[in-house]
């Protein structure tokens, strides 16, 4: 077959190795901060909103309740999050990141603020804008909640006054 008779790649085909290589980068930038990609994420959304329950970051970082409890309990150890009783249920655990988690999320913004800036550098802010807006089509038709403080948060940051993706737009250009 041709290339030009071959179909093009499914959209969902596309997206698996875009979330694949995303990840990959994501891994190499924090692992030299001690720092694993579902680790980051769950901090970037404690800093968002904290005080949320084990079950609630499961949910916002798309974990399973099991792989998030484990990675609480490995982020206490660690002294990155302190938990406490709920006032209303003392059976769950509120989570609050700590001054230590603070300052190594810095650190790990701005060891990962290349990345997105990286991934949009070739696109325009329009295009920016309709593949935001079509990814968020795209979940709200599997059913999925788009919670707007997980996706922030899970982007990285660029630490000067522009957000990592206004850095990309401006450093490819307005097409």
């Amino acid at each position: 077959m041709s290339a030009a008779h071959r179909p093009l790649p499914r959209i969902s085909y596309l997206v698996k190795w875009l979330e694949r290589g995303l990840r990959a980068q994501l891994d190499a930038a924090l692992a030299p901060h001690g720092l694993t990609t579902p680790e980051y994420t769950a901090l970037s959304v404690l800093r968002q909103r904290d005080g949320l329950s084990s079950a609630q970051l499961a949910r916002r970082t798309l974990v399973t309740a099991q792989a998030m409890n484990q990675l609480v309990i490995a982020l206490e150890r660690r002294r990155l999050i302190a938990r406490t009783p709920d006032l209303a249920n003392a059976r769950i655990q509120k989570a609050s990141l700590t001054v230590k988690a603070r300052r190594l999320l810095d650190v790990c913004d701005e060891a990962t603020a290349s990345i997105e800036v990286r991934l949009l550098a070739g696109l325009s802010r329009s295009e920016i804008q309709a593949i935001r807006v079509g990814l968020e089509s795209c979940i709200a038709s599997l059913g999925e909640p788009v919670d707007a403080t997980a996706t922030a948060a899970d982007a990285p940051r660029s630490t000067s006054r522009k957000p990592a993706r206004d850095a990309a737009i401006h450093e490819s250009g307005d097409r």
